[in-house]
């Protein structure tokens, strides 16, 4: 007999794969791998701000929030921090 699962959030699996890309982009640029790298339309982009700085931080990144006046969902670009 199997057991019925309970119903899962769509919005469950698209918030883990959009903080996946904020990863990826985190990882892609705390290696050198690119000077920097935007990611757009990501439809928890405000909520993942947040989390994303602090991911950042470990790495030695940093976030920088990019707010559109459209609804189209929040961008952010991850950067190198300044040797200064």
């Amino acid at each position: 007999m199997e057991i019925a699962k309970p119903p899962v959030d769509p919005a469950i699996p698209a918030l883990d794969h959009e903080l996946g890309l904020v990863r990826s982009a985190i990882a892609m640029v705390a290696s050198g791998g690119a000077p920097s790298v935007s990611l757009g339309g990501l439809q928890f982009g405000e909520q993942l701000i947040e989390p994303a700085r602090a991911l950042a931080l470990e790495a030695g990144v940093r976030i920088v929030p990019i707010w559109t006046s459209d609804e189209g969902g929040a961008a952010m670009r991850v950067e190198r921090i300044a040797d200064d």
